[in-house]
């Protein structure tokens, strides 16, 4: 099985391509399905997020027909959307998961809401069915990795995100939020985050709409400052955004909301007063014809780019250590999958000399005569004990060549000591993600060898306790 991630991005398509095959919440689950159904679909997820589109896959093969689903799904022109395609595999599609979910990959490195939107997408996957266990532990290693880079590094000091640059980009525009009135329409995380910078920076009047009042009215409870946010009818919009200075807009609606007619009244009725629309909703909540309008500027997710630029620099060196530790986790996650291939060379190992001690044993027994229960036990754990040195060489150089990915070594050692193999290239994930790392081989050929100790014990007490 391969595992595969295609994607677009902020830095591969313009936002105007990147609206098109947005995925809002409510059809992620059903779109998930639909992944899963393509042939040679193991196990899927979809990341969607205002800056990313991304299908990371379990598949029978690079070949599996994967990157054709955006195109089809959303009925765009291969041709029109292949050139901002990105591809990885295996190895490479665990490292990019692995940056993605440390902001590392993010338009502002360091901010905090992708690993929570990858979480999302998880849950949606599995409550969809299409996650089983190969997925379940890279996903899991991955929440790891990212929540590494954030505590041991410098990555997530003072943290930023796509709304306090929204906030920080209004701030230039005006000088000083101080009197001005603010309107948030959509009450989602994005606008949450926006609000609260904005109660920070002092904002004057703040204005909240969303299509569900209630969220409208629990958003203006969490963020109420010196002066209670307003809680506005989503069917009082229009007439509300002419109060407005500055317009801060996340929904999810599929078409704008404020289009250019819209704009035309606004002038109007501010006689002119000119009006900010800060648009950080993917797909575009504000048509970008509304920009030709004199005295309305519009600002859309990717302008908000330049802004963090300025950001870049100090992120880039607080990054450097972050993207060490991510690399080191890709390279410890791979170490345990290589790890997985000499499990059943080692079951088998430790069961063929349990079965030889006991034979062993029995053949001893008529010589040894007839032993108390406590003698027995001493003889099983001397033999136990023997055993066990012997198969510390052979099992450490099977563990040491799958680690290393040798496959050549690991063949030889199971072909001299006629040992099942299962190798790299068959499964890059172990069937159960407990049995993924060494520790976990161990614990598991312990246990047998456990099983089989009592087992041996218990014959012997009932022959001659």
């Amino acid at each position: 099985m391969t595992i595969a991630l295609i994607g677009v991005n902020h830095k591969t398509a313009p936002i105007a391509l990147r609206e098109k095959i947005t995925i809002g919440r409510d059809e992620l689950a059903e779109t998930t399905r639909e992944l899963a159904a393509t042939p040679g679909v193991a196990e899927c997820m979809i990341v969607s997020t205002c800056n990313r589109v991304e299908l990371l896959t379990v598949v029978e093969s690079a070949e599996t027909p994967v990157a054709g689903f955006l195109a089809r799904r959303f009925g765009i022109d291969a041709q029109t959307l292949t050139p901002h395609l990105y591809a990885y595999y295996d190895q490479e599609a665990v490292g990019h998961l692995f940056r993605m979910a440390a902001s590392l990959d993010s338009m502002i490195v360091g901010e905090p809401q992708i690993l929570g939107q990858v979480k999302e997408a998880f849950g949606v996957a599995r409550t969809a069915g299409t996650v089983a266990s190969q997925l379940e532990h890279l996903l899991q290693s991955a929440f790891a990795a990212a929540k590494r880079a954030r505590n041991e590094t410098g990555i997530g000091a003072n943290s930023v995100s796509i709304a306090s640059v929204a906030v920080e980009l209004a701030q230039k525009i005006f000088g000083s939020l101080a009197g001005r009135t603010v309107f948030l329409v959509g009450a989602g995380k994005m606008s949450e985050l926006a609000a609260r910078h904005l109660v920070e920076q002092g904002a004057g009047a703040i204005l909240v709409s969303n299509r569900t009042a209630e969220r409208a009215r629990r958003l203006a409870a969490e963020i109420a400052g010196p002066v209670a946010p307003e809680v506005i009818d989503f069917s009082q919009l229009y007439e509300a955004a002419t109060r407005a200075d500055i317009v801060i807009s996340s929904t999810g609606a599929p078409h704008p909301i404020f289009r250019r007619e819209h704009g035309q009244a606004f002038l109007h009725k501010r006689r002119n007063r000119p009006m900010f629309f800060i648009d950080i909703a993917v797909p575009r909540d504000v048509d970008p014809e509304m920009n030709k309008l004199d005295g309305i500027f519009v600002y859309d997710i990717d302008d908000l780019q330049q802004v963090a630029a300025a950001h870049m620099e100090e992120r880039s060196r607080q990054a450097v250590d972050a993207e060490a530790l991510v690399a080191a986790e890709v390279e410890r996650f791979y170490l345990r999958q290589r790890a997985v291939s000499a499990a059943p060379a080692i079951v088998a190992l430790q069961k063929k000399a349990e079965e030889i001690r006991r034979a062993e044993i029995e053949r001893a027994r008529h010589r040894l005569g007839a032993l108390t229960a406590e003698q027995w036990a001493a003889v099983d754990a001397l033999t136990h004990g023997l055993v066990n040195k012997f198969l510390h060489p052979p099992m450490q150089a099977l563990k040491q060549a799958a680690r290393t990915g040798d496959d050549l070594r690991l063949e030889a050692l199971c072909a001299e000591w006629s040992l099942p193999l299962l190798t790299q290239a068959e499964t890059p994930f172990a069937n159960d993600p407990a049995a993924s790392s060494t520790e976990a081989i161990e614990a598991e050929t312990g246990d047998h060898r456990r099983k089989a100790h009592r087992s041996a014990n218990e014959e012997k007490m009932e022959a001659h306790g």
